[in-house]
């Protein structure tokens, strides 16, 4: 097995770092301070293939796999983790439009979302449908050659300034749970749509957060995705990816706080010498890398399982959301608790990488969610060949 990377995967790297360095670092403190979304950052990521990174090229993106997104998307995330993770929302939206469309969908809207012309929401949480997302309400009534869309939806990241919608509604009987529920991409502007105010959030300051009401929202049918009744499987789907991008967006934020650390440990005096000169301190950072690493390679192992279309790709994929989300969360925290007094002011960077981070082990399936994936699949047989 060869864990280095390749020479594309260094030059994707590279771009994404020097991107991230040049267009975002320099900015990302105001956005957060500010609430600033940076449309035009986003769409200057678009121009050099950073909104469609895996989706075809056919439909106009890059059609990278999902390792070679992991790696891209750290880099990015290491000078913004908020910004960073609304460019994976809206990878996963375009990739959805571009692999579930119709031939039109894919031909009219997946180039101009994968190039960052048009922006993108997932629409799947609502007020009573969060964790629960086989039981959400929101319908979708067929009238003619058309959908009426009525109900609602939470925690829409980038809602009141995107383009598109990526929208789950139930087409079934109101009980038919999961095989009842299909998918739409609907524009942002349509009829009947309505904004909630912009949440109020602990982090992720730089992309805003709203709820979204449907009110008769007519959708025509040929912006379904998929056929009725898989709208579920799509959602699912699209968040095998999704979870390994949120995991990667705390690796690039746990990656940025470890260093600011070391380097803090070097200059910072006290009773006569250095941070890095005292043994509990060098164990604390010898500790974070320990977990930053296993993260790192757990994210990958499970993208690489994702690329390959291993049957047990959304056990490693629910595995390393939950590993590096929790561990990545602890290396920024305990980047803080190094800075002392110093990491909880705004002058030092820490504080925003801990409230942006805080929200990974809770959005595209908590955490506890992942635990209850890796359960049942564990107690079901086969489960040797499962983790090997």
């Amino acid at each position: 097995m060869n864990f280095d990377l390749t020479e594309d995967q260094v030059a994707f790297r590279e771009a994404a770092k020097a991107f991230a360095e040049k267009a975002m670092a320099p900015h990302a403190a105001k956005w957060d301070a500010d609430h600033l979304f940076p449309v035009e950052v986003i769409r200057e990521a678009g121009e050099v293939g950073f909104c469609g990174i895996y989706t075809p090229e056919t439909e106009g993106g890059m059609g990278l796999s999902r390792l070679d997104t992991s790696v891209i998307v750290e880099e990015l995330a290491t000078a913004c983790p908020s910004t960073a993770a609304y460019i994976t929302i809206h990878n996963m939206a375009t990739w959805m439009v571009a692999q579930f469309g119709s031939a039109d969908i894919r031909k009219q809207i997946a180039p101009r979302m994968a190039s960052g012309e048009w922006l993108g929401s997932y629409c799947l949480t609502e007020p009573g449908a969060g964790s629960d997302a086989g039981n959400l309400r929101t319908r979708a009534t067929r009238d003619g050659d058309s959908y009426l869309l009525n109900g609602s939806k939470v925690f829409i990241s980038g809602a009141g300034a995107t383009q598109m919608l990526v929208v789950m509604a139930r087409t079934g009987e109101p009980d038919s749970g999961a095989k009842g529920i299909s998918a739409f991409v609907v524009p942002a502007d349509s009829d009947g749509i309505h904004y909630g105010k912009a949440e109020e959030k602990m982090g992720w300051n730089s992309q805003p957060t709203r709820q979204i009401t449907f009110e008769n929202v007519r959708v025509p049918l040929n912006n379904r995705l998929g056929e009725e009744g898989q709208g579920f499987m799509i959602a699912m789907k699209g968040l095998d990816g999704g979870r390994l991008n949120i995991a990667t967006c705390s690796i690039g934020g746990a990656q940025a706080a470890l260093l600011r650390a070391r380097n803090y440990m070097h200059e910072r005096q006290q009773f006569g010498q250095a941070l890095a000169g005292f043994q509990a301190l060098q164990f604390k950072l010898a500790d974070m890398a320990t977990n930053l690493v296993a993260a790192r390679q757990m994210v990958r192992l499970a993208a690489y399982r994702l690329d390959q279309g291993n049957n047990e790709a959304t056990l490693h994929c629910a595995m390393a959301k939950r590993f590096a989300t929790d561990a990545c969360f602890e290396v920024c925290n305990e980047a803080l608790q190094l800075h002392g007094g110093y990491g909880y002011i705004r002058e030092y960077p820490l504080e925003r990488y801990v409230r942006d981070l805080r929200v990974h082990q809770i959005l595209e399936g908590t955490n506890e969610i992942m635990r209850l994936i890796m359960a049942r699949r564990l107690l079901e047989p086969g489960v040797a060949e499962a983790i090997q």
